[in-house]
């Protein structure tokens, strides 16, 4: 009885394991891709929430603490604006940052493939 058990389950395991290294680069670039890409982008919400950066835009003609005279609108205008830009060029890099790993994930398996060839046939 235990070698029959063995001998099955042997079998389904062996089968399962040949189906899922077939199937792999069909979810790798399919299911998987999707789910980066998804995680990808509630990534850079979660970045721009953190750096509320569509808030200063959207107060950027709003002046800062009520000071509704000339210098006041000047000065929160112009400030506004460096902080805008500097949270741009933030969210600049994690959006350059997010396209690296999306490239990256796409160029992984073939890297790895040519490499084991490579190692294969050196």
């Amino acid at each position: 009885m235990m070698t029959n058990n063995f001998i099955l389950y042997g079998t389904k395991i062996t089968g399962e394991f040949a189906r899922d290294i077939l199937f792999f680069p069909l979810w790798w670039y399919s299911q998987g891709l999707w789910l980066l890409v998804k995680k990808l982008l509630e990534f850079l919400a979660n970045r721009q929430k953190a750096m509320a950066l569509l808030v200063w835009i959207k107060n950027l003609h709003r002046p800062m603490y009520g000071q509704y005279d000339w210098q006041g609108i000047l000065i929160s205008f112009f400030m506004r604006l460096v902080v805008i830009t500097a949270k741009g060029i933030a969210m600049i890099f994690w959006c350059l940052l997010a396209l690296t790993v999306l490239f990256i994930w796409l160029a992984l398996p073939v890297l790895i493939a040519f490499e084991v060839i490579f190692q294969l046939n050196g």
